[in-house]
């Protein structure tokens, strides 16, 4: 039976990309002042604005605009932080999880990062043609039986033939079929991009922060919160067991759900599926404290994760 996956990638030129890396960076800046700031920032950005929206407990300030800039250059910056609800710091307070949510990690032994063929091509091909446009810019990688099939790429201020010279290259060393598909900035050469083309707003590439479009996500995003926010730290120990699991068992597949209430500590649900078979998760402290300390998700760290997806780059919840 033959099998297609599809997935894409964004450079960190994207609006949506930007988004998520200010919201990081402004989280990351708060850790360094304040290892327990309880920080949940939101930014939406375009055509010559930004917007910095949120919550915020800590033992300082930060300058926020010289953040804005660096990643969005001259653009018009609206803030509006304020302190976290004490009733959801009241939960968090003892030990609870600063939301309720459902989580799931993935590991698969496909590729060398145990993350998903597809996503990786996606994301390889992206960062290949970033090095040489580092601007705004797509791909999509579509996969037939574990070897491509065809293949999109949008990059900003790029032409066309030089692309596909570019990806011509890149695709040497990879799996590929006979034939492929290749689109290239299938509209025509573009320049306007970023910012000055669209808007942007975090949390909004959930599914390429995760695994792809293959694999469940739970719902809840991850750049600009906290480690309390249990659909960031629980998604990341979601992911660690995962991949704990997928060794220890040398499995081919391994998915790991997590489920928690606002308040509670520990989890309503921890379930691995290891190649088909369901078993409760053994072995782990998943109270958010628990994760925090495990992972070491106190400091400053998450602008990176913001850039081409949260998993498959070594950070501590991919080891």
């Amino acid at each position: 039976m033959s099998s297609y996956r599809s997935a894409e990638s964004v450079s960190p030129k994207h609006p949506d990309k930007l988004c998520d890396q200010i919201s990081d960076a402004i989280l990351d800046a708060y850790l360094a002042i304040d290892p327990a700031a309880r920080v949940a920032v939101e930014v939406a950005g375009g055509h010559g604005q930004v917007f910095v929206l949120g919550e915020v407990t800590a033992k300082g300030k930060i300058e926020i605009e010289p953040i804005v800039r660096r990643l969005a250059g001259e653009v018009e910056l609206a803030t509006k932080i304020v302190h976290q609800s004490p009733e959801i710091a009241s939960g968090v307070d003892k030990g609870g999880a600063g939301d309720q949510g459902i989580m799931v990690g993935y590991a698969v032994d496909e590729t060398q990062e145990l993350m998903p063929l597809e996503v990786m091509l996606a994301r390889s091909l992206n960062q290949f043609l970033y090095e040489r446009w580092p601007y705004d810019g797509k791909t999509q990688v579509t996969t037939k039986d574990g070897r491509i099939v065809a293949l999109v790429a949008s990059f900003q201020n790029s032409k066309t033939q030089a692309v596909r010279d570019i990806i011509d290259e890149w695709l040497k060393d990879k799996p590929r079929a006979e034939q492929i598909q290749i689109y290239v900035n299938p509209t025509g050469d573009w320049h306007q991009g970023g910012f000055d083309a669209d808007s942007g707003l975090t949390g909004r590439k959930l599914v390429i922060d995760n695994y792809g479009p293959q694999i469940p996500v739970g719902g809840g995003a991850f750049s600009g919160k906290d480690p309390t926010k249990v659909d960031r730290s629980g998604a990341y120990m979601a992911r660690r067991i995962a991949v704990d699991y997928l060794r220890k068992h040398h499995a081919k597949e391994v998915y790991c759900y997590l489920a928690y209430a606002i308040g509670v500590a520990q989890p309503l649900e921890a379930i691995i599926r290891v190649d088909g078979h369901t078993q409760e998760v053994q072995g782990y402290d998943l109270t958010p404290k628990g994760i925090i300390d495990y992972l070491d998700l106190k400091k400053p760290q998450y602008e990176p994760t913001a850039r081409y997806g949260h998993f498959g780059h070594g950070f501590a919840w991919d080891n």
